[in-house]
């Protein structure tokens, strides 16, 4: 083990972690044949095959998973203490990164970016848009935004919006053509624009409530998308009804882009959260980001 080197460690790590070589070659800067040159000369020396290749995908060894459950956390040690070194400069720097959806960028981001990178020049924030539920400290997240009743207990949640409730909208042209729902069940008779949050996962079906009971309605239409901003477009365009955030949604329904419907059977959420693990609270650019961030309501 003296024989292994740092960097090869490194790279043992990123391929690992990313299960491919082009995708951790592509994250390290470097080609993948040269990250495959490393990491099969770091088990030449170590004398043990780390890494198990096939032609679809590389997944860690029984020896190579031991390997991961022993250093990762030293090197998250490491970068964590190389961070606060930072801290000590005149103003918090750095780059977080974010997962989080299109919508919570327009509604919870978007409001404070200005004065937020003004305020602190050195901090640089990347948002990455997945609607996947994508685990934050698998895939090197600082951070992600989920509503509250949706976070594990085992993460640490900081409130960034208020409670808010999903809206039926459509066009004025598109309720020309045919007449408003009475009822959730009645959306079966109307042209829908779906949401499917991963790819291999299912459509969205749309939640209703009344009189104290919660209920599912999977409705049909010829377009389906990953982005609720997209369903709200098409939703303007007169396309078909879209179930959309109402903050997202008002600005429309003001001057008169769209109409609401089925409102009284429409739920109320648990607001929007910033959500990390407990190894993030040492930074302070972290630290400004969540303050910044934070629900005053």
């Amino acid at each position: 083990m003296s024989n292994a080197k740092v960097n090869d460690l490194q790279a043992f790590l990123a391929v690992a972690q990313d299960q491919s070589f082009t995708k951790a070659a592509a994250r390290l800067g470097v080609t993948p044949s040269a990250l495959s040159h490393t990491v099969r000369a770091l088990e030449q020396r170590l004398g043990i095959r780390l890494l198990a290749r096939t032609t679809r995908n590389v997944s860690p060894t029984e020896a190579g998973e031991r390997l991961i459950h022993s250093i990762a956390p030293l090197f998250e040690q490491i970068t964590a203490e190389l961070e606060a070194l930072g801290e000590l400069r005149d103003k918090p720097s750095g780059t977080i990164r974010i997962s989080c959806t299109d919508d919570q960028i327009e509604l919870c981001i978007r409001p404070m970016l200005t004065s937020f990178l003004k305020d602190y020049p050195d901090i640089t924030l990347e948002f990455y848009v997945d609607y996947g539920f994508t685990n934050v400290v698998k895939e090197r997240f600082d951070a992600g935004i989920r509503l509250g009743e949706s976070i594990s207990k085992d993460m640490i949640a900081v409130r960034i919006g208020p409670d808010w409730r999903l809206a039926v909208v459509g066009s004025p042209d598109y309720f020309d053509r045919h007449p408003a729902p009475a009822t959730p069940h009645q959306l079966m008779e109307h042209t829908c624009i779906n949401i499917r949050h991963k790819p291999a996962g299912a459509i969205y079906a749309w939640e209703f409530a009344h009189q104290g009971q919660d209920f599912t309605v999977k409705v049909e239409g010829q377009l389906v998308f990953n982005s609720i901003m997209h369903v709200l477009n098409a939703a303007v365009d007169g396309i078909g009804l879209a179930y959309v955030p109402e903050q997202l949604v008002a600005p429309y329904l003001a001057d008169g882009q769209l109409v609401e419907v089925l409102a009284d059977w429409c739920p109320t959420f648990q607001g929007y959260h910033l959500y990390y693990p407990n190894r993030r609270q040492g930074s302070a650019a972290f630290a400004a980001f969540v303050e910044a961030l934070k629900y005053r309501g």
